[in-house]
């Protein structure tokens, strides 16, 4: 019997997997998944990535075995493994997801189709998230990303038809078995199906009630987000998987709710399923203009920062050996778990394009290999926007000293990851270099040798970013620009009092959805 390869690639789950169903719905079906050097020797490749990766691989061979065929794992380019396939086994069809992923896997992507296609082999690739592939305008899109939440999950296979002759599976190899380096990450979320579903229920039964305040600060963020992003970005969990279960949290709710006590969770889940929204349509920027990873989006700021970077001052940022406690305790967070709260992430990104005047495509290497939920269109529409360069109206130049102030007064967060700062009194523990001499000596912390001067003085630094800035702007081809980046990529959702009010119970007061 011919038989269906589904081939796995950052969508690592059985469940709402409709490459899966469909395959399975139709014969036999070979799961597979490539491991690529090309992808694995990146530049934007780390061994964390690879640590998440495996669990998630361990965990689908398992659910895919009792299914009845466990998963296949070869080593080589796609094209090539898949056209080694063909020569063994009768292939009847290739069934994936879209994938919005950087260049590389965009250049793997179109060569596999044209393999397909000259080979007269069907490849089915089919949407899993909100992403439209080859959209026309923006005008439709949060209708259509509607749509594609309201659709009823794929169901998993009650069973696989094993492969005959069977397929030795494969080994899933380690990191030295790859030549990667160690995972040195030493509170890194563990990868799985199970371990998605897990960490969104506890999110949305006990952790969410006040994740629109939580998320902000590095002190509540770790506990108060929902943490499902490596999961989004390797999938073992799917957007729609989240969305839909924010929505039936939220129906529990009301449903109880005649009195209105509910209000803090509910405020809390509309902002995490907005998150969601966001989530697609970030990525959607990148799936219609791949060259967004390596250009500006407003070409009008195209060597306004040195295009070669500066290695001392961005080793001494990715080190968190700045000078400045709130940057650095938050990269030394970054270094032992490979996660940040998003108002953190702005600040180091901010620090480093703005402070240090480098391009942005420096720390996005830098970050891209630190987070272990990198995810492509996301992570570089993020750093241009946070850069200035994508066009938006806000300037977002964050002062270090008065986040650290907002958002850890007493300086908890600077303590645990800056050990060297532990003695440091509260009046000081955000701007440490003021401390007198005096100080210095008694707390055993001597600037410039226990821990570092700033190496840039961030009022200078913030005037010179602004004004170079403001005369890229002034220039009347910038605005014709922007707005043409706005036209292509722009939000087009309604302002909230704009949108339809949602049906309340009585006595339930309205929510504010932004």
């Amino acid at each position: 019997m011919t038989m269906q390869i589904v081939w796995y690639k950052r969508d690592l789950r059985i469940h709402d997997h409709a490459p899966l169903t469909e395959a399975a719905a139709r014969g036999p079906v070979l799961p597979l998944y490539i491991i690529e050097p090309s992808i694995i020797g990146a530049p934007d490749f780390a061994p964390l990535h690879w640590s998440f990766i495996r669990e998630g691989l361990v965990e689908l061979r398992e659910a895919l075995a009792r299914l009845g065929q466990p998963l296949i794992v070869r080593i080589g380019e796609a094209a090539e493994v898949l056209q080694g396939l063909t020569t063994l086994l009768p292939i009847a069809a290739i069934w994936a997801h879209e994938e919005t992923s950087n260049l590389l896997g965009y250049a793997r992507d179109r060569a596999v189709r044209r393999w397909a296609r000259a080979s007269g082999l069907p490849f089915h690739e089919l949407p899993q998230n909100g992403v439209i592939r080859r959209l026309s305008d923006r005008d439709h899109w949060d209708a259509l990303w509607e749509e594609r939440m309201a659709q009823p999950l794929a169901l998993a296979p009650a069973t696989l038809r094993p492969i005959s002759p069977a397929l030795t599976p494969g080994n899933i190899p380690t990191h030295a078995e790859l030549g990667l380096a160690e995972d040195t990450r030493s509170e890194r979320q563990p990868g799985g199906e199970a371990q998605a579903h897990a960490t969104l229920d506890d999110f949305l039964i006990r952790r969410g009630e006040h994740y629109n305040k939580a998320l902000s600060s590095p002190l509540s963020a770790w506990e108060g987000c929902s943490r499902i992003s490596p999961h989004v970005t390797w999938g073992t969990l799917s957007i729609r998987q989240a969305v839909r279960a924010c929505r039936a949290r939220v129906a529990a709710l009301q449903a109880r709710d005649l009195l209105g006590y509910e209000q803090g969770w509910l405020r809390a889940l509309a902002a995490f399923e907005s998150r969601l929204h966001w989530h697609c349509h970030f990525i959607q920027k990148l799936e219609d203009q791949p060259s967004l990873e390596e250009q500006n989006f407003v070409r009008a700021y195209d060597g306004m920062r040195p295009e070669q970077p500066a290695d001392e001052k961005l080793a001494a940022w990715a080190a968190g050996a700045t000078g400045y406690p709130f940057v650095d305790a938050c990269m030394r967070a970054v270094t032992a778990t490979g996660w940040l709260n998003f108002r953190m992430r702005a600040m180091v990104v901010s620090f480093t394009c703005f402070d240090l005047w480098q391009h942005w495509r420096a720390p996005a290497a830098i970050l891209a290999r630190a987070w272990v939920d990198y995810e492509p269109g996301i992570h570089y529409c993020q750093l241009q926007m946070q850069s200035g360069t994508s066009g938006n109206k806000t300037l977002r130049i964050y002062n270090p000293t008065k986040q650290a102030q907002d958002h850890d007064p007493q300086g908890i967060f600077i303590r645990r990851w800056l050990p060297e700062l532990a003695g440091v009194p509260e009046s000081f523990i955000h701007a440490p270099w003021l401390m007198p001499r005096t100080m210095q000596q008694k707390v055993g912390c001597l600037i410039g040798r226990a821990y570092p001067a700033p190496i840039v003085d961030h009022e200078q630094a913030q005037r010179r970013a602004r004004a170079a800035i403001a005369a890229v702007r002034a220039r009347l081809a910038t605005s014709e620009e922007i707005a043409a980046v706005y036209q292509r990529h722009g939000s087009r959702r309604l302002p909230p009092q704009r949108r339809r009010a949602p049906k309340m119970h009585p006595g339930q007061l309205s929510l504010d959805f932004e």
